[in-house]
C-alpha cells in the first residue's frame, strides 16, 4: 500500500488484431494509445491525448520519414477521432518515448505535484500490449509502465461483483449513474465481437469514461482512494524450492517447445509483464539429463496463469510455444529439493550457474579453480564466486562421481568468459559447459541422488515372478557366437559379409542385434550357428578382424566370442553376466567375451535381475473377471521345451517384464508365447508381437514374417483384425501357431 499520488494517467491501448478480453492474446502490435491525465487533489481531467502508431510500409517511405520529423502535430478536426492532441509515431520504441515526453511536459505544466500512475481499465493494456511487444522487440519500457492502478479492482472496493472480467466502464458507469453518450457504431447492450478492431474514435470515449469514473470515486459520496498499485516484476529472480513447499495448483503452467538452449531467463522474457514466484521456472530435463524443450512456471497468482495460457502459441524466436495448465505437484517433482548442501549452495543471490559436464571421475575442486584461471596470454577473467564453496559436484548415492558439476560466477561477464572454454580439456577430457538455472540444479540432484532415471522392477499387472536367479545354468552347449564392436552403422549385410564362408552355419532367424535404451544399436550382435564346433571354428578364425559398413566410412575391428543360446537370451533379455553377481551357483566365466548390456551405468543396470516377490496388483478372481480371454495366460506361465534356443530350459517365461534393452521384432525380447485359451478351438499356444510399426500393410506383413512355420491362419487373421479395428496403441498382436519351431 502506498500513499496516493497526485495525478492518475488514464490509459489505453488498442492493437491491430482483437480488443476486449482477448486484447493481446494474438501477438498482433500496438496502433494506438490514447491517455488523459487526472487531477487527484483538484479533481480535474485533463486534455485526451493520442498516438497513432504507423510503421512503414515500404524503404521508400522510411527514408521520406527520416527526413522529416517523426512526429506530426494535428487538430481534432483533421482527425474524427474526438482527441484533444493527436500525434503519429514510427515505431513502437518512439511511440513509449513520446508518451514518456508529452505526460512530463504536462505534469510539469500543472505543477501540483509530481507521483504520477497509470489507472487502466483491466491489466490486459500494460501486461499482454506493453510489456511482451518491448520484450520480443528488445526495447526498455519507461518506469511508468512497472505500476499501474486496475480501475476495476479499485470499483469493486465499493461495487461487489463477483467477476472481474465481467466489469466495463459501461458497467461502472451505471453503477454511478453516470450518463453515458454512446457512439452509434457501438451499443453496449450488444455483445461486443473481441476479433473486431476498434476505431479510433471508441477508444477516445473509453478513456473520456474512465476519467469521469475516477472522478466519480474520487468525489462524494465515496471519496475512495488510489493506494493498492499492482506492480510488474522487473527481472526474474532466482531461488530454491523445497519439496515440503506447498504450491497451488492454479499457479503453475508447463510451456512445450522451448528452444533447447533457452534459459529461465528466456522464459521469463517470454512471459514479459505477468509476475513469476521467486525461483518459479523450472526447466524439465529428459532421461539422459538433457533440456527436452519442457518448462514448469509457476507464477504469483491465478490471475497472472490465467494471463499466460492465453500466450499459447506465442512465439519465442522463430518457434512458437505451447501453454498448457499444470499442477503444483508437477512443478515440485522438478524444482523441490531436500538436500542442504543443494540449498546453501543456491543460497547465494544474484550468482549465474555454469553447469559442467563430462569431468574426469578424479576430478577436484582445484582442478576445476585452475580450469576457469586465465591461462598465459589470456586476458578475460572468469573466477569462480567463492572459490571452492562454489563448486557444487553431482555424486551418485553412494559418492560415486558422475562426472557433472555445478559452479557459480558472480556476473553475466564471468560466465560468459567462462561459456568461452567450451571443450576445452581437463585431464584428458573435454569439458561441455552451459548456463544452467537453480531449477537445473535441484533436478539433477534430485535424479542422481534418489531415484533412478529408469525403474529397475516397475510392478506387473499381475504379480507371479519367481524369486530364482536368471543367470544360465553351469555348462551348455556354445553353438552361437557374440560380435561386439561393430560400427554402429553395421546392417544385417554387413555382418553376414563379415563371417563370409561361416554365412551357411548360422541357422534362419539367427543374427540378434542388441540395441541400447534409445532403440539404437549398441555394437553387440548375436548368432546362432548349427554346430558348437563351427561357432568355435568362426570365432577362432574372426575374432579381432576388421568389418566395413556399407552405409559409413568408418571400419572397425571386432571381437567375435563364442557364447550358450542361455547367454545369448539373458543378455537381449537385458540381464548383465557380471563377475561381481552372487548367485548360488559359481562358474568361471574368464575367456567367454560376455560383457554387460550396452549401458554401463549402474543408475541403468541393476547389478542384478533377481527380483524378489512383490505384492499382488490384483486378486486371480480379479484378473480373470477383468481379462475373461486371457486371465489364465497370466496366471498360468507356459514352461518351455528344455531345447529353447533362447532362453534358460530351467526358467518359465511370462509376459515381457523388463526388456531394458529391446531387440528387433523376432527376437526374444519382442516374442511372448502363452498357452492356447479354452475359447479357440485348436491346440497349440499364443503369440505375442509388440512394437509392431504402425505404417505396416497389417496381415500380409504379419503372414510373411511366420512364413515357413505352422499356424491357424484363420486365428491369426481373427486377431490380426481385431488388433486393427481397436487401434491398439501398444502396437500388440497375437496369433496362434500349431507347432513351435525353433528359430
Amino acid at each position: 500500500m502506498t500513499a496516493q499520488v497526485d495525478y492518475l494517467v488514464v490509459f489505453f491501448t488498442a492493437t491491430s488484431g482483437a480488443s476486449g478480453e482477448l486484447l493481446g492474446s494474438d501477438e498482433k502490435e500496438l496502433v494506438q494509445l490514447v491517455w488523459q491525465l487526472v487531477d487527484v487533489k483538484n479533481k480535474q481531467l485533463g486534455k485526451v491525448n493520442e498516438i497513432l502508431i504507423k510503421p512503414d510500409l515500404s524503404e521508400l517511405t522510411e527514408k521520406k520519414e527520416e527526413e522529416e520529423d517523426v512526429v506530426e502535430e494535428s487538430v481534432e478536426e483533421e482527425n474524427g477521432s474526438g482527441a484533444d492532441n493527436v500525434s503519429t509515431a514510427s515505431s513502437f520504441e518512439t511511440a513509449l518515448n513520446l508518451f514518456h515526453l508529452e505526460l512530463s511536459n504536462e505534469v510539469n505544466s500543472a505543477g501540483a505535484g509530481t507521483s504520477v500512475c497509470l489507472c487502466t481499465d483491466g491489466q490486459l493494456h500494460i501486461r499482454q500490449v506493453i510489456h511482451p511487444e518491448a520484450a520480443s522487440k528488445n526495447i526498455l519500457v519507461p518506469d511508468c509502465f512497472y505500476s499501474f492502478f486496475d480501475l476495476r479492482k479499485e470499483f469493486k472496493m465499493h461495487f461487489p461483483s463477483p467477476d472481474l472480467k465481467a466489469l466495463n466502464v459501461h458497467i461502472m458507469a451505471e453503477s454511478l449513474s453516470m450518463p453515458v453518450d454512446v457512439p452509434p457504431m457501438w451499443d453496449p447492450s450488444s455483445t461486443l465481437d473481441p476479433s473486431a478492431i476498434l476505431t479510433a474514435e471508441i477508444a477516445v470515449q473509453q478513456v473520456q469514461i474512465m476519467g469521469s469514473i475516477v472522478l466519480a470515486l474520487l468525489s462524494e459520496p465515496y471519496s475512495h482512494t488510489f493506494t493498492n498499485q499492482e506492480r510488474v516484476s522487473e527481472k526474474f529472480e532466482n531461488g530454491t524450492c523445497s519439496k515440503m513447499e506447498k504450491v497451488c495448483d492454479n499457479s503453475v503452467i508447463r510451456a512445450r517447445g522451448l528452444p533447447w538452449q533457452s534459459s529461465d531467463q528466456d522464459i521469463a522474457r517470454f512471459f514479459r509483464g505477468l509476475n513469476i514466484a521467486k525461483g518459479g521456472a523450472a526447466l524439465c530435463l529428459n532421461a539422459q539429463g538433457r533440456r527436452n524443450g519442457e518448462a514448469l512456471v509457476r507464477f504469483d497468482s491465478e490471475e497472472h496463469r490465467d494471463l499466460a495460457l492465453q500466450r499459447h502459441k506465442h512465439h519465442m524466436g522463430n518457434r512458437y510455444i505451447e501453454v498448457y495448465k499444470a499442477s503444483g505437484e508437477d512443478f515440485l517433482k522438478i524444482a523441490g529439493g531436500t538436500s542442504n548442501e543443494v540449498a546453501t549452495f543456491l543460497s547465494r543471490e544474484d550468482q549465474i550457474i555454469v553447469r559442467m559436464r563430462g569431468l574426469p571421475f578424479i576430478a577436484t575442486h582445484e582442478q576445476v579453480l585452475a580450469f576457469f584461471s586465465p591461462g598465459d596470454g589470456l586476458k578475460e577473467l572468469c573466477p569462480v564466486s567463492g572459490g571452492v564453496d562454489g563448486i557444487l559436484f553431482v555424486r551418485y548415492p553412494d559418492g560415486r562421481p558422475t562426472g557433472d558439476a555445478f559452479v557459480l560466477f558472480a556476473c553475466e561477464e564471468h560466465a560468459q568468459s567462462a561459456l568461452r572454454k567450451h571443450k576445452e580439456i581437463l585431464g584428458r577430457r573435454y569439458i561441455e559447459l552451459f548456463k544452467s538455472t537453480a531449477a537445473e540444479v535441484q533436478q539433477v540432484l534430485n535424479r542422481y541422488s534418489s531415484a533412478p532415471l529408469i525403474a529397475v522392477a516397475p510392478a506387473p499387472l499381475v504379480s507371479m515372478l519367481p524369486t530364482v536367479s536368471l543367470l544360465p545354468p553351469p555348462g551348455g552347449l556354445r553353438d552361437c557366437l557374440r560380435l561386439r564392436g561393430l560400427p554402429y552403422t553395421a546392417s544385417i549385410e554387413d555382418i553376414l559379409t563379415f563371417l563370409g564362408e561361416f554365412t551357411q552355419d548360422i541357422r534362419p532367424h539367427g543374427v540378434h542385434m542388441v540395441l541400447n535404451q534409445q532403440g539404437r544399436p549398441s555394437g553387440d550382435c548375436f548368432i546362432q550357428m548349427t554346430s558348437a564346433e563351427r561357432a568355435i571354428h568362426a570365432s577362432q578364425r574372426l575374432h579381432k578382424h576388421v568389418m566395413s559398413s556399407q552405409r559409413g566410412a568408418n571400419s572397425r575391428y571386432v571381437e567375435v566370442f563364442p557364447c550358450s543360446a542361455e547367454e545369448m537370451g539373458l543378455v537381449l533379455m537385458g540381464g548383465s553376466l557380471s563377475h561381481t553377481h552372487t548367485h548360488t551357483h559359481t562358474r568361471n566365466r574368464s575367456g567367454t567375451g560376455l560383457s554387460p548390456p550396452p549401458c554401463k551405468s549402474r543408475r541403468l543396470s541393476p547389478p542384478s535381475y533377481s527380483f524378489g516377490h512383490a505384492q499382488p496388483v490384483m486378486s486371480s478372481e480379479a484378473a480373470a473377471a477383468l481379462y475373461p480371454q486371457i486371465g489364465q495366460m497370466l496366471l498360468a506361465p507356459r514352461p518351455l521345451h528344455p531345447g529353447h534356443a533362447y532362453y534358460p530350459a530351467s526358467a518359465q517365461l511370462y509376459m515381457n517384464y523388463a526388456a531394458y534393452y529391446p531387440s528387433p521384432p523376432g527376437s526374444p525380447t519382442a516374442l511372448g508365447f502363452y498357452p492356447t485359451p479354452s475359447s479357440l478351438s485348436s491346440q497349440g499356444g499364443l503369440m505375442r508381437m509388440p512394437a509392431l510399426t504402425y505404417n505396416s500393410n497389417g496381415v500380409k506383413d504379419l503372414i510373411n514374417a511366420v512364413q515357413g512355420y505352422q499356424y491357424t491362419p484363420e486365428e491369426a487373421l481373427m486377431h490380426a483384425h481385431g488388433a486393427m479395428h481397436a487401434h491398439d496403441p501398444t502396437g500388440t498382436l497375437l496369433t496362434q501357431p500349431k507347432e513351435w519351431v525353433c528359430i
